[in-house]
């Protein structure tokens, strides 16, 4: 294959979505030295990650590392919580990228980074070699932000923003709530994981409370004064649950400050709340291993080249999805699945000596009010000046105006993106 051939083909991987099984496969270099890339974290943006450069070059040997059996996804947990789906639902095996794609899968921790000599460490005491490394280690919880919220107070006063058993413990408490009792639930400061998806709890909380508990409420305690998508959730807040959802912004004094777990207290900067049931979602940071890795800076989140997502600090290492810090583009699962598939094409242009494509960025992020009432926001990122920045004639959001149907509609197209996310990143 010729270097231009190549290059065309190449930019096949750039785009963010709608690449053809058929378009990557033609991307295969012939009589290539065998290069390993490892791969930390199964998520959205790891699994696209491992799933793209195979299907770019399937002479580079890819090695996944995750310590879950199975990925449980933060998209439609908030479903689980309000007893629409269950944990199956948001649950998905790995193995399809083994079999389908010759992914080598490995279930374990990784302990250490050795950037020096190009190898990682298991917990078992396993070390692999790489000749490119990326990270994708999701979030971890900034245990020390909130006064007295930590590890232990987690089990009463569950975050719920790492699905797995916060999902089913949120959602057993809030079964166990009387009816006429109090749902709060504490948004903490940009940014984090899913800007929007503390509102769609809220919602979806409702949507399962008047359902079965029609006299209870719910307190948002916002740390922010506006919010993605304010303008079409207060809307339906106003349509579906009359009453029922109450948010108390930053300027209101809504910022929470502290929690005292055992007596079931929340403090704001100017307030005390007792709620039958607190869901109380903290500041993040980028995961553990990239922290260990110094990777992060402070900020807590990994800065990175965000034409190719190599690390800032550290060469030949890249991160991707929540973990760094890529311009305009929020923390969310399309964010990561796109990112990914550009790393994929910087990774293996780097591989073979090529200078890695100009990228370009989309974000879509739906938004369930209830199992038949959605809203979307979308937007069409592109790189300038060396950072992700927002092209202000591309996206926009559903149209405040539209119908009953239309958001039944839009549910619909939620699902049907769920379904296709899945698919892209975990077979």
């Amino acid at each position: 294959m010729t270097a231009f051939s190549r290059r065309q083909a190449l930019k096949l991987l750039a785009a963010s979505s709608g690449v053809t099984l058929a378009a990557c496969s033609s991307l295969s270099l012939k009589k290539k030295p065998r290069y390993r890339v490892v791969i930390i974290g199964a998520g959205f943006g790891g699994a696209t990650t491992a799933k793209y450069i195979r299907l770019a070059n399937p002479e580079i040997e890819v090695v996944l590392i995750e310590r879950n059996q199975s990925f449980i996804s933060g998209p439609f947990s908030n479903t689980v919580i309000a007893s629409i789906n269950g944990m199956d639902k948001i649950s998905h095996s790995l193995h399809k990228l083994s079999s389908n794609h010759h992914i080598q899968l490995i279930h374990g921790n990784v302990s250490a980074v050795d950037p020096e000599k190009n190898r990682v460490w298991l917990s078992n005491g396993e070390r692999i070699t790489y000749d490119k490394l990326v990270v994708s280690p999701g979030i971890d919880i900034r245990w020390d932000a909130l006064e007295g919220y930590n590890q232990a107070a987690s089990e009463i006063m569950p975050h719920a923003w790492i699905a797995g058993p916060q999902t089913t413990l949120l959602k057993q408490q809030i079964r166990d709530m009387p009816n006429g009792g109090v749902v709060a639930i504490s948004v903490p400061a940009n940014p984090f994981r899913c800007p929007p998806g503390p509102y769609e709890r809220a919602s979806l909380i409702a949507h399962y409370l008047s359902q079965h508990k029609s006299r209870s409420k719910i307190l948002i305690l916002d740390s922010e004064n506006n919010f993605a998508k304010q303008a079409l959730f207060e809307q339906g807040w106003q349509r579906l649950y009359p009453g029922m959802v109450e948010r108390i912004s930053l300027s209101d004094g809504g910022r929470v400050v502290a929690v005292e777990a055992t007596q079931g207290r929340i403090h704001t900067e100017i307030d005390e709340f007792k709620p039958d049931v607190a869901n109380i979602i903290p500041p993040q940071q980028a995961g553990r291993i990239a922290q260990q890795a110094g990777l992060s800076d402070a900020t807590g989140w990994c800065p990175v080249n965000q034409k190719t997502f190599e690390s800032s600090h550290i060469p030949n290492i890249h991160v991707i999805g929540d973990s760094s810090l890529a311009g305009y583009m929020p923390k969310s699962a399309f964010s990561a699945n796109c990112q990914a598939k550009v790393c994929a094409q910087a990774v293996v242009a780097h591989l073979i000596g090529e200078e890695p494509l100009q990228p370009s960025f989309i974000n879509t992020c739906y938004s369930l009010l209830a199992p038949d009432y959605g809203i979307s926001i979308a937007a069409v990122y592109q790189l300038l000046e060396g950072e992700i920045v927002p092209i202000t004639a591309a996206g926009g959001s559903s149209p405040i105006d539209a119908s009953r149907d239309d958001r039944a509609q839009e549910a619909h197209y939620a699902k049907g993106w769920y379904q296709n996310i899945i698919a892209d990143s975990f077979q």
